[in-house]
């Protein structure tokens, strides 16, 4: 991440594996003033970013 304000696409759990076309993508489908903010704003946070924290589960157990 380049500062606190950007969203980093790796760490979120929407970022997924797509075995079709053998690369990452993003679940979400933005909108087009959405797409147009994400790409054209280097501080854009994304509405939908959820960090993909795979011990959350873990610290829900104990």
């Amino acid at each position: 991440m380049k500062n606190n304000n950007t969203t980093a696409c790796e760490l979120c759990v929407n970022y997924v594996w797509d075995e079709e076309d053998e690369c990452y993508a993003c679940l979400v489908n933005l909108d087009e003033d959405e797409y147009i903010s994400f790409v054209s704003n280097p501080n854009y946070r994304c509405p939908y970013f959820r960090l993909d924290d795979e011990y959350s589960i873990v610290r829900k157990q104990n």
